[in-house]
C-alpha cells in the first residue's frame, strides 16, 4: 500500500450541496430557502431559544438552589499504576507528568488516585492524593508531598 492508494471509507465522506448554481441542480434560484419569508432573506432566522415571542422555556421554569460549577476545581488524574514509568528513587511532579505524556494539561492541578500497583520508590509531588494513593505510595517505600 502507498500514500496514493489511501482512500477514505465508502460512504464516510459526503459531498455538499452546492446551492444556487442553477435550476438543474435542484438548488438553484432560491437555493433552497423558499420564495418569501424570514428565512429566505440573508441574516434571517430568529435567536436560539426564541419562542414567537412567546415567553421561552429558559425564563418560564424557576430557577432555584445553588450551583458552584463557575468555581469547581478540575483535576488532572493519574492513577498510581502508570508511575511505574519513572525511574525508582526519581521525583516526579506535575511537569514530568506532561513531559511523560501521562497528563496532557494540569487544568487546577494534578490528582493521584490509587488504581493498580507501584513497585518502584518515588517521591510524588501533586496537588491531591486519594488515601489509597498514599498508602500504595508509602509501602512501595517513596512519599506523597502535597504541594
Amino acid at each position: 500500500m502507498k500514500l496514493n492508494d489511501l482512500k477514505p471509507a465508502a460512504g464516510s465522506r459526503k459531498t455538499s450541496k452546492r446551492k444556487g448554481r442553477g435550476h438543474a441542480t435542484g438548488n438553484g434560484k432560491t437555493a433552497g430557502r423558499g420564495r418569501d419569508g424570514q428565512n429566505s432573506r440573508s441574516g434571517g432566522g430568529v435567536r436560539v431559544g426564541f419562542e414567537g415571542g412567546q415567553m421561552p422555556l429558559y425564563r418560564r421554569i424557576p430557577k432555584r438552589g445553588f450551583t458552584n460549577a463557575k468555581f469547581k476545581k478540575e483535576f488532572a488524574v493519574v492513577n498510581v499504576e502508570s508511575l511505574n514509568t519513572f525511574r525508582s528513587g526519581s521525583t516526579v511532579d506535575e511537569a514530568k507528568l506532561v513531559e511523560a505524556g501521562l497528563v496532557s494539561k494540569t487544568l487546577d492541578g494534578i490528582k493521584i488516585l490509587g488504581d493498580g500497583e507501584l513497585k518502584k520508590k518515588l517521591t510524588v509531588k501533586a496537588a491531591k492524593f486519594s488515601k489509597s494513593a498514599v498508602e500504595k505510595i508509602e509501602a512501595a517505600g517513596g512519599k506523597a508531598e502535597v504541594v
